[in-house]
């Protein structure tokens, strides 16, 4: 028998702007690219740049060092609400009349989008 996880449930989503709270990059805002609900982590543009060493290949016949982001736990991110501009928390609400989830800013109360 296989065992079946549940899909994490992440309150940030690709395309959303962060700002980082915790850690050597404190206090830099970025976009979200890619989000792992599974590992709780997520790369932020500009965020987390790390020299990554790679072989010749046939795409890259040189080689040689790059710089790429790591991915960032999504404890240490913060969302950015677009009306206030500030690091918030977000709450999920249900919308009486489409019977759906959205996002909602805990600091000003603006629907940020759904869920």
């Amino acid at each position: 028998m296989e065992s079946r996880e549940k899909k994490a449930s992440v309150a940030i989503k690709k395309g959303d702007s962060v700002e980082i709270v915790r850690g050597k990059n404190r206090g830099k805002r970025g976009k979200v690219l890619k989000v792992f609900p599974r590992e709780g982590k997520v790369v932020v543009e500009g965020i987390n740049i790390v020299k990554k060493h790679t072989r010749p290949t046939q795409d890259n016949p040189q080689g040689g060092i790059i710089n790429r982001e790591n991915p960032v736990k999504i404890s240490n991110l913060r969302l950015i609400c677009s009306r206030c501009n500030q690091p918030t928390k977000i709450r999920r609400v249900k919308v009486a009349e489409s019977r759906s989830r959205v996002r909602v800013c805990k600091k000003c109360g603006e629907i940020i989008d759904k869920v």
